[in-house]
């Protein structure tokens, strides 16, 4: 009787792991591609530290407390020295390839999710859409065993109990339905705009807003019937697509299938629009739902019998050679590779030829034994991801250079060991925290009032019973939560409708001699013309310039106007002789307003700024 009590309990509790739960392997998939982002991106600002971030740049920390939102915090608002942002640049960047590597994996998680957000806190006139994405995952990862896999941290796990396949808890219900409001409440807000439904003129409207323009894009445009079809399609996989997770029978087709349109989904806007690491990293994401029975799949398959026949030996007296041995076998990919003590194996030839050779021993397959650097570049020909560079370790110009190396090391094994000191040989076990569960729950509901509470803003009327309920003072009163936590998400990329506020920039400068100049394109005259794709290219350099300008032209551009004035003074001036210093500069802004198909375009000349350079009036302001 008691069994057959508790069998439904456990095919539900089956279920709910299989909907609401991740493989481990998964979540080291989707660790991986949320560590490259931040990499790529962290990249990508470095060029503009100086004038992105610091106090001599486009908004020195005086002007950041003009348009800075209360409760928010930067590790790069403590200094303004250039200096001083780019060791935090570093600093974040090394966070990050801990992340990416799995070391300390937890604590790399947490870093990363606050050097995420001082970063968008210190200048968040240049974040877009993939910013925001990408800071509500990083949340959610903290509470992740990111690691328990193709980690640094799994490599040396001491533990003898046996890591689970798939975990459910609270993290991993408030990420699944995180992702799943990224595009659902994106959908709703793009309902309330007619360009989307019924109009399905959504697509035409954001392929022809120059900001975000490529050549495919562009060329899209000369199929109408075309775009409004991707228009619909897009609506109705981002209102529906997301629920095919949680269709209870046949749940791994469903789940793989709708992986596969959700990242063709993003490689469509990726190759017809400019939106930065958006793509990717959309792309990246949805590798956290892989099911269980795909990896269990894909070790099956890569299992021949060169891989299992494979052992590596290494010496017992090397602790160096101890972990170099491990995170070789894990970083590889090839788990269930033995790896043995040479002076414990009952065959002592196998430890005389280590000693003899002065090499670990990799005996194959076939029972033939390899060492030294040609050992290495076969153990990476097993690897079922990297592979493929075995055929460059065996080039013979490498294999000289390799074996030269392997035996520095192998003869400095004590110095060696400096540098794996800090990887320790620890326990790693992965388990459900009964506080930890009820915490990401409670922010979840409190994520989920919020995204409801911006929806209702622009979907209900002030007056309605709903709008009242979710704006009332005991809501706002703990706004400062999301604030703190930059849980203050909206998801309205392209939402309720694709932006229309088209046109460019002509900035124009004068010289103490009188001379006019181009301060967008210096050395060539000022050009009143519509610039070509090229042509932006060169003056959005990266997705941070084309948000800045693209909100130098809004509401928040009155305050950023200003400091991006003085800093094109002081930055002419300081590359220039005295005989050609800056005198005065005016910005125009060449209004374009997109017009629905067939419709003539007007363009308007507006000048938004002007900004004398002299010194005295660049420290009066």
């Amino acid at each position: 009787m008691n069994a057959s009590k508790q069998k439904p309990k456990t095919k539900l509790a089956t279920k709910l792991k299989e909907l609401f739960g991740f493989d481990l392997r998964s979540l080291a998939a989707f660790r991986i591609g949320i560590a490259l982002i931040l990499i790529a991106d962290l990249i990508i600002r470095s060029s503009d530290i100086n004038t992105l971030y610091s106090d001599t740049g486009v908004l020195p920390r005086t002007a950041l407390n003009d348009i800075i939102k209360p409760w928010y915090w930067s590790v790069y608002s403590l200094s303004g020295q250039p200096l001083v942002q780019t060791l935090v640049f570093l600093l974040a960047g090394l966070i990050a390839v801990a992340l990416l590597v799995g070391y300390r994996t937890r604590l790399a998680a947490i870093a990363s999710w606050a050097m995420l957000i001082s970063l968008h806190n210190r200048n968040p006139a240049v974040l877009f859409a993939g910013d925001d994405m990408l800071r509500a995952l990083m949340f959610w990862a903290m509470f992740l065993p990111l690691g328990a896999c193709y980690s640094i941290d799994s490599a040396l796990n001491t533990s003898t109990k046996p890591l689970p396949k798939r975990i459910l808890s609270g993290a991993t219900f408030a990420l699944t339905l995180q992702i799943c409001y990224v595009y659902i409440f994106s959908a709703a807000f793009k309902t309330t705009s007619p360009t989307w439904w019924p109009d399905g003129s959504a697509v035409y409207y954001a392929l022809s807003f120059d900001q975000y323009a490529v050549p495919l894009g562009q060329f899209l445009l000369n199929f109408p019937p075309l775009l409004t079809a991707f228009t619909f399609a897009t609506l109705v996989l981002e209102w529906l697509g997301p629920l095919f997770l949680f269709v209870p029978f046949r749940t791994t087709f469903f789940r793989c299938a709708t992986i596969v349109t959700f990242i063709l989904l993003h490689l469509g806007f990726g190759l017809t629009l400019h939106i930065g690491l958006f793509a990717a990293l959309g792309m990246f994401t949805w590798l956290v739902f892989i099911p269980t029975e795909v990896w269990d799949g894909l070790a099956k398959r890569v299992r021949t019998p060169q891989r299992a026949g494979l052992a590596i030996y290494y010496d017992a007296d090397c602790g160096f050679c101890k972990k170099v041995v491990y995170l070789i076998r894990t970083f590889l990919i090839l788990p269930k590779t033995p790896l043995l003590m040479a002076q414990e194996q009952e065959d002592a030839s196998i430890y005389a030829d280590m000693q003899e050779k002065n090499s670990w021993v990799v005996v194959d397959w076939q029972g033939n034994r390899r060492f030294k650097w040609e050992a290495i570049a076969y153990v990476v020909s097993l690897s079922p991801m990297f592979g493929f560079l075995a055929s460059v370790l065996r080039w013979k110009p490498f294999m000289s250079v390799g074996t030269k190396f392997y035996e520095t090391i192998a003869s400095n094994r004590r110095a060696a060991g400096t540098f794996t000191k800090p990887l320790k040989f620890r326990p790693l076990e992965v388990h459900s925290s009964g506080l930890l569960n009820a915490v990401t729950l409670l922010l979840l509901v409190y994520t989920t009032v919020w995204n409801v509470r911006i929806l209702s803003e622009r979907a209900l009327s002030k007056e309605s019973f709903a709008y009242k309920t979710l704006h009332r003072r005991t809501f706002n009163s703990i706004d400062w939560i999301s604030r703190l936590t930059r849980l203050d998400q909206s998801w309205s990329i392209f939402a309720p409708g694709p932006p229309r506020d088209d046109g460019w920039y002509v900035m124009s400068g004068r010289l103490e001699d009188g001379t006019e100049v181009n301060l967008l394109d210096e050395g060539k005259p000022v050009n009143w013309n519509k610039p070509t794709i090229r042509r932006r290219n060169v003056t959005y350099r990266n997705m941070q310039w084309r948000t800045y300008f693209i909100n130098l032209n809004r509401g928040l551009g009155q305050k950023l106007i200003p400091s991006y004035g003085q800093y094109l003074c002081r930055d002419w001036n300081a590359r220039h002789p005295e005989s050609k210093q800056l005198k005065s500069l005016e910005i125009y802004f060449m209004s374009e307003r997109t017009v629905p198909p067939g419709e003539t375009q007007d363009v308007e000349k507006t000048n938004p700024w002007q900004q004398p350079c002299s010194q005295d009036s660049l420290e009066n302001e």
